[in-house]
């Protein structure tokens, strides 16, 4: 990602009321994050646990979506939906996103698995086991990167068309 500003982050969430919008708390860490390590930049709020935050950029520029974590535990120990990992090293959880316009003040949400504090872009570079003789590892690294990308857009994208 390229460097952003609080400013053009709160504008971007599509899912979110001004007052919403303005009331975001940017990561404790904003004004040194490495921007070139983030392919989403997802974050919880400290003041309120149970909301999150993710900001894509996309074609049609930086989208951000709020997110809320869902009561309750997850009996089995679930995969990320975003990166895919399946030996992470942290927690998933369910988390909800209402809908962006009309569907989302009508209380309609999209729900997604998700590492629990957004550690995604962290979780994809990681070098991948070697599966088999001649396996090429920063290929597989690479792959995973743009799937990322890919598996957030298309959540975004959900949030944003209600399908």
């Amino acid at each position: 990602m390229l460097p952003i500003d609080g400013a053009r982050i709160r504008a971007s969430f599509i899912n979110a009321s001004q007052r919403e919008r303005a009331a975001v708390t940017l990561p404790a860490d904003f004004a040194t994050l490495q921007w070139d390590a983030f392919d989403v930049l997802g974050w919880r709020d400290p003041k309120l646990p149970k909301v999150g935050y993710v900001v894509i950029e996309t074609e049609g520029g930086l989208v951000g979506v709020v997110l809320r974590q869902a009561e309750g535990r997850i009996r089995t120990r679930p995969q990320c939906s975003w990166c895919e990992d399946v030996t992470l090293p942290n927690d998933v959880v369910f988390y909800t996103a209402k809908r962006s316009g009309a569907a989302g003040r009508n209380g309609d949400t999209v729900g997604i698995l998700a590492c629990a504090g957004f550690e995604c872009s962290r979780n994809v570079r990681r070098l991948p086991p070697v599966a088999y003789l001649g396996f090429d590892v920063e290929a597989a690294r690479l792959h995973r990167i743009e799937a990322l990308r890919e598996h957030v857009a298309g959540f975004v994208q959900a949030v944003r068309e209600g399908s």
